[in-house]
């Protein structure tokens, strides 16, 4: 019972985060399962799992709220459960010993990727008028969904800053058009890992409470995108997975030392104190246009 309570805490944090930043409940609930010691494809195979749900709620909660262009999901869900299925079976593969410093590595670059785009990143440029279209949402899910499946997350951190900086759909939609197509790309990778791990027993109170917290946070994360500081959580998100990758890949390594965690934490500080600057000099933000069709 305490383990289910700890993980679905673990997964309301995580959800909180992926429904305000539009990205990270996988890169967050897996950076802290490999870190206890589950082996990487059984802890990106729970949180896939637990994903099904709570893409699921977060998709019905961001159509609810109009955070959804269907264009955009059905252009890019589709490739990305392809994607998913593909580096679900590539990582199922692997030995355990071989594919801890793997995604321990992949999940630092997302960590930096999330702290570049909303920390260091300037403001996106909305042009309203057009859609992105299947010419860059069918490499980017297919990109998206192979990179998510393999790192235990990163559908949103690939796909989120690629359709924000393009600049044709308002960040809000693209924030709500990729949570709710993830829902399909988990589905897949769910699938892939289940075929992929037959011999393998997975902890169903890791998913279980994943699940649970991830649920009760996704109508709640789909408020806070029209309220939350997102330089703020980004760089609170990105230090986190940052130190914890780092301590990982450290171990891998044989290369832990005080002076390695004190420049570790250090990074961290400086991040989250940009953050807070960043934000305290943002100007307010203008009304958001209405969308229009391609």
């Amino acid at each position: 019972m305490e383990r289910l309570i700890i993980f679905a805490l673990v997964g309301l944090a995580a959800q909180a985060v992926d429904g305000s930043l539009g990205m990270a409940y996988g890169v967050t609930s897996s950076t802290l399962l490999v870190a206890t010691g589950v082996a990487p494809a059984v802890a990106s195979a729970s949180v896939h799992l637990a994903e099904v749900g709570t893409t699921f709620v977060s998709g019905v909660s961001h159509w609810r709220l109009g955070n959804v262009d269907w264009k955009v999901v059905g252009k890019i869900a589709i490739p990305g459960g392809v994607g998913a299925f593909a580096g679900a079976t590539f990582l199922s593969g692997l030995s355990t010993e071989s594919a801890t410093p793997w995604v321990a590595g992949l999940l630092l670059l997302l960590g930096i990727y999330i702290v570049a785009r909303f920390v260091f990143g300037k403001p996106p440029v909305f042009i309203p008028g057009r859609r992105p279209g299947l010419g860059l949402l069918a490499p980017l899910g297919l990109f998206g969904g192979f990179i998510d499946a393999t790192g235990g997350g990163g559908w949103g951190p690939v796909t989120t800053p690629t359709l924000i900086s393009s600049g044709t759909l308002h960040p809000r939609k693209v924030i709500g058009s990729v949570s709710t197509a993830e829902f399909v790309t988990t589905v897949a990778a769910s699938v892939g890992f289940l075929v992929g791990l037959a011999g393998q027993a997975l902890d169903w109170r890791i998913i279980g409470g994943l699940l649970i917290g991830g649920v009760i946070a996704a109508p709640f994360a789909a408020y806070l995108v029209k309220h939350l500081s997102l330089p703020i959580l980004g760089g609170l998100v990105g230090s986190i997975i940052l130190v914890t990758n780092g301590r990982t890949l450290l171990r891998s390594f044989e290369a832990e030392s005080v002076a390695a965690y004190g420049l570790l934490f250090a990074v961290a500080a400086v991040i989250v104190a940009v953050a807070v600057r960043k934000v305290s000099r943002e100007p307010a933000e203008a009304p958001e246009p209405e969308p229009t069709s391609v």
